[in-house]
């Protein structure tokens, strides 16, 4: 059976790799200053399927400006196609972000570049490897709003949406952290925090997310993962601990929305809806069932109607 996986992760990664190259045939993105930021951080080996994710989301929401976040790995010919594809983007380096005194690598270098630029934009942090496969109206309303955004983990973490902190240790977590991972550690330790009863929490997901307009740039995120590294020690600098502040700073913004997990997906090992609007494929069945290559090719067969 391992054989037989083995395979067929192979076989649709080829065929992914194929499809994935007719995004560079698709017209380029026009950048909108309107307040509107996409934001990712990628490197040159997903460029190209980076090209679907951007442009699709900017084909059902026509508004932004693309600003990336290099991991390093960008050639001066990557940066050739960004330019040409995505108007001229702002590309910041990540050596050159300062984390501190929140941990440094495993993403950290995003989040805190988002929370850098939430002071005059309202910035959407887009994942590589997800594609937009329909209207948003969704997204559009929350902009408009000025609401913080978040794709639910899963359909169990959809249905318990935003809760205290305190809830969502007793939840999750009433006897101690049920894995090993920073996530549980983390949230186990929440119920521990002196506001844990006030600051809230959602099993959200940091390959989509949206950050509203906000003064409190670092602030939040900052003082929680203190927090965090008091109780977690080096466990809160492992993969990981960057997607529970991401989800600790929406759920404390005003007013923020839990996208409805029926259109907005995480393609787990599951049937996938009739018509969602946006998947992200996540790594592990990334290639299972096709769907990848599928909505990959629509969506570049979208961009060149």
């Amino acid at each position: 059976m391992e054989i037989l996986t083995a395979i067929g992760r192979k076989a649709g990664s080829w065929a992914h790799e194929r499809a994935v190259q007719g995004i560079l045939d698709t017209p380029p993105i026009v950048a909108q200053d309107d307040g509107l930021i996409l934001f990712s951080m990628i490197g040159t080996a997903v460029l190209l399927p980076y090209l679907v994710a951007a442009k699709s989301l900017h084909h059902h929401l026509p508004r932004g400006k693309i600003v990336l976040l290099d991991d390093g790995t960008l050639t001066a010919d990557d940066r050739a196609v960004l330019d040409k594809h995505c108007d001229n983007p702002e590309i910041i380096v990540k050596a050159d972000v300062e984390t501190a005194p929140c941990p440094q690598d495993n993403c950290w270098e995003r989040l805190l570049s988002i929370l850098d630029r939430r002071s005059n934009h309202f910035v959407i942090q887009l994942d590589s490897d997800t594609v937009t496969t329909g209207p948003v109206p969704e997204i559009a309303a929350a902009i408009d709003a000025n609401r913080s955004f978040t794709l639910a983990g899963g359909l169990d973490e959809a249905q318990h949406g935003f809760k205290s902190a305190r809830e969502i240790s007793q939840i999750f977590h009433a006897n101690g952290p049920t894995t090993d991972h920073v996530q549980a550690h983390a949230e186990a330790a929440m119920k521990t925090l002196p506001d844990a009863d006030i600051r809230r929490y959602i099993r959200g997901c940091a390959g989509f997310a949206g950050f509203a307009k906000s003064s409190d740039g670092r602030a939040t995120v900052s003082r929680f993962s203190q927090q965090m590294d008091e109780r977690l020690g080096n466990t809160w600098r492992q993969w990981g601990s960057e997607q529970v502040a991401s989800n600790w700073v929406i759920a404390n913004d005003p007013d923020p929305v839990q996208l409805p997990y029926d259109r907005y997906i995480n393609h787990w090992d599951e049937p996938m809806p009739e018509s969602p609007a946006f998947v992200h494929y996540i790594g592990t069945y990334r290639y299972r069932w096709g769907n990848y290559s599928r909505t990959t090719r629509e969506a570049i067969a979208a961009l060149k109607a």
